[in-house]
């Protein structure tokens, strides 16, 4: 028998904890849902959750001393999945309501109001992968995910010298491109929540388990 592998969902006062805790457990993870920093730094997968504001998600994640859990395993090659906010504060800054906020740093970047005729970016909406995407293996060019928010990141602007992989970035688009996925390594993150996507989820958190 194949052990499980041990997930923790970081709980830092943001992001759909149980939801993310029940989708993990049916693709097969054993998860726990806290704050405790050694759990957090040790478990096999971390999953950093958020919803609401960038600035009150990087608060809180301080708060728990998420940003250096997030350092500590990325410097060990330890992987983390960051989903909605989660995602964004691993970029170097967000701007919201004109008040910029430092984000973890892991990317550099601008997470900014999307330029939309309705906002929030709300329901169902398809992306572009790459082909040598893992975290969307298996999934066609119609499948469709859950995004709620109405800030992302509209230009990806790290480059890799040589010796490193390329990031695979993945794009959706309301009113204009922004990133909907990232896989760099053992840091991967979706804007959209795998957790509220079906089907087409669970095929998401299938793929991103195996890769621990």
């Amino acid at each position: 028998m194949v052990s499980k592998k041990n997930v923790v969902v970081l709980d830092y006062g943001s992001g759909n904890l149980r939801s993310a805790e029940r989708a993990l457990t049916r693709a097969g993870a054993e998860v726990s849902v806290t704050p405790d920093f050694e759990a957090a730094l040790e478990c096999d997968g971390l999953v950093v959750p958020g919803v609401g504001a960038f600035e009150a998600c990087m608060k809180g994640l301080k708060a728990v001393r998420g940003d250096q859990i997030v350092g500590r395993r990325l410097a060990g090659g330890r992987p983390v999945l960051g989903i909605c906010v989660g995602m964004q504060i691993l970029f170097a800054r967000g701007v919201e309501h004109g008040v910029e906020s430092e984000g973890c740093g892991e990317w550099p970047g601008t997470v900014e109001r999307l330029e939309a005729p309705v906002l929030p970016h709300m329901g169902w909406n398809t992306v572009k992968a790459p082909e040598d995407s893992v975290l969307l293996a298996g999934l066609d060019a119609a499948t469709r995910f859950y995004f709620v928010h109405s800030y992302g990141v509209r230009e990806w602007v790290l480059r890799t010298g040589e010796g490193f992989a390329e990031p695979i970035v993945t794009w959706a688009e309301h009113g204009v491109p922004f990133v909907a996925a990232v896989e760099n390594g053992p840091l991967m993150a979706t804007q959209f929540h795998p957790e509220k996507s079906g089907d087409a989820g669970a095929t998401l958190l299938r793929n991103w388990l195996a890769t621990l």
